[in-house]
């Protein structure tokens, strides 16, 4: 198992190639496009295997229903890297769903943590003896 930091780390670099490549394919560059092709195909790769590598374990339905959705959008950056390859410009459609999928659920996850915390807390601060 990989340190946190380590894997934030590399979500955090994956993201940032991600758009690059993104960016450079847009722009039509004929002397980078066998390159960033490749670089979206890896950093899309890498960003989905962690997403996958990450279920939650949980009993709370919401957190479980936000789990398939970023579950969802993890497989579509390596299908938007299969579109790019073949050419088509559907590619773009399929990475923006992603990213919003990603950050909705990165949001939401968040606050409905949060909640689950504090719910927790507020159990157990009503079972101690007085």
């Amino acid at each position: 198992m990989m340190p946190q930091t380590v894997r934030n780390i590399i979500l955090f670099v994956s993201a940032v190639l991600l758009v690059a490549s993104s960016a450079l394919y847009i722009a039509d560059n004929e002397a980078l496009h066998t390159a960033v092709l490749y670089v979206y195909a890896v950093s899309g790769a890498l960003i989905a295997v962690e997403i996958l590598s990450n279920p939650y374990r949980g009993e709370n339905l919401r957190l479980k229903r936000l789990n398939v959705q970023q579950t969802i959008a993890a497989l579509l950056l390596p299908f938007s890297s299969y579109l790019m390859f073949k050419g088509k410009n559907e590619w773009f459609m399929f990475l923006l769903i992603a990213v919003f999928l990603i950050l909705y659920v990165t949001f939401v996850r968040s606050s409905e943590e949060k909640k689950e915390k504090q719910s927790i807390e507020s159990e157990h601060d009503n079972e101690r003896p007085e």
